[in-house]
């Protein structure tokens, strides 16, 4: 459990006081490391003996563009957020201090830069005869199912509905169902993705332990989860280094660090979907998402598709 620091209402509190009292409150180990960095940058800049009182507005605004005024706006904005969050819970608690001025804005969020990949490639590349079969049902499954690759490196053979053709997953920023050290995959909740036939045909050979394996046991030193190991073979589960690597093997055309990225195979499959005709709700669903500017990011309909809607604006029957 985290260290909870009590301060006295009426004692004035230091900037380094005040962060560290708003990190200890926070129970998110990963919350605790992603706030750390800008309200403890932040506290350092603005000067970590000062009382919180005496810090202006401007100053909380100045601190913030000299340390990422030039970052990119993601990190801009999640260190933004990590301030904000703990200038406000100070103000909550009666403790007087500044707050984020107006003029140091959250900036909005530019699309993505990851291509979509058109189905026919695609379909190319898992049909190539080099490629393992382990590749072949990986690359497939995360195109169906258009999950995040560690969602689905880290489903194991006995989570899969081979009937239903689905699994859950313990998806990105898993809600908790349990606040205890050490959390299991049960103490989560999951979300459930769905494949079909291009997968299903795909999926077979073992019958419990990771879907996806290494071809190498752990090493001696190494302590691994019995959840991430295959209890037949031995063999340790396929990390998302080793996965990514694999897939820049197959499709690299200027050497290493030139080919696909795995999270393309998400922004394809929604993608083709989207040209397909889905729905945004439909699409939300598919990929889990909880605000719709977040699929619009995903959706990078092809030139032809536009041209072939387009055509829908012709006069009379001159359309082809």
């Amino acid at each position: 459990m985290p260290t909870v620091i009590q301060l006295s209402a009426g004692k004035a509190l230091t900037v380094r006081a005040a962060a560290d009292v708003f990190l200890d409150s926070l129970g998110n180990p990963n919350t605790v490391r992603n706030y750390g960095i800008g309200v403890g940058k932040t506290a350092a800049r603005l000067g970590e003996g000062r009382p919180l009182a005496s810090v202006a507005d401007d100053e909380i605004g100045e601190a913030l563009e000299l340390l990422w005024g030039t970052a990119a706006v993601n990190t801009w904005n999640s260190r933004r957020a990590g301030v904000l969050s703990w200038l406000g819970w100070c103000r909550e608690r009666g403790y007087e201090g500044p707050m984020v001025p107006a003029w140091a804005k959250r900036l909005a969020v530019p699309d993505s830069e990851t291509p979509a990949r058109s189905k026919m490639a695609i379909d190319r590349l898992v049909a190539r005869r080099e490629v393992h079969l382990r590749e072949k049902t990986l690359w497939r499954m995360l195109y169906e199912t258009a999950g995040r690759a560690e969602e689905i490196l880290g489903v194991n053979i006995e989570d899969l509905d081979f009937a239903g053709r689905r699994c859950p997953v313990k998806a990105k920023g898993a809600r908790s169902k349990a606040r205890r050290r050490g959390q299991a995959r049960e103490d989560f909740v999951l979300e459930t993705v769905y494949w079909d036939a291009g997968t299903a045909r795909l999926l077979k050979g073992r019958t419990r332990g990771p879907v996806f394996v290494t071809h190498r046991r752990p090493g001696p030193g190494k302590v691994v989860s019995p959840r991430d190991v295959c209890p037949d073979t031995g063999l340790a589960r396929l990390s998302y280094g080793q996965a990514r690597a694999l897939l820049d093997e197959h499709t690299a055309v200027h050497g290493p660090g030139t080919g696909w990225d795995l999270h393309e195979y998400r922004h394809s499959g929604l993608t083709h979907l989207g040209e397909a005709g889905a729905s945004l709700l439909m699409l939300m669903a598919k990929s889990r998402h909880k605000k719709p500017e977040n699929v619009r990011r995903y959706f990078k309909p092809s030139p032809d598709a536009i041209a072939e809607i387009t055509s829908l604006l012709a006069p009379g029957d001159s359309r082809r």
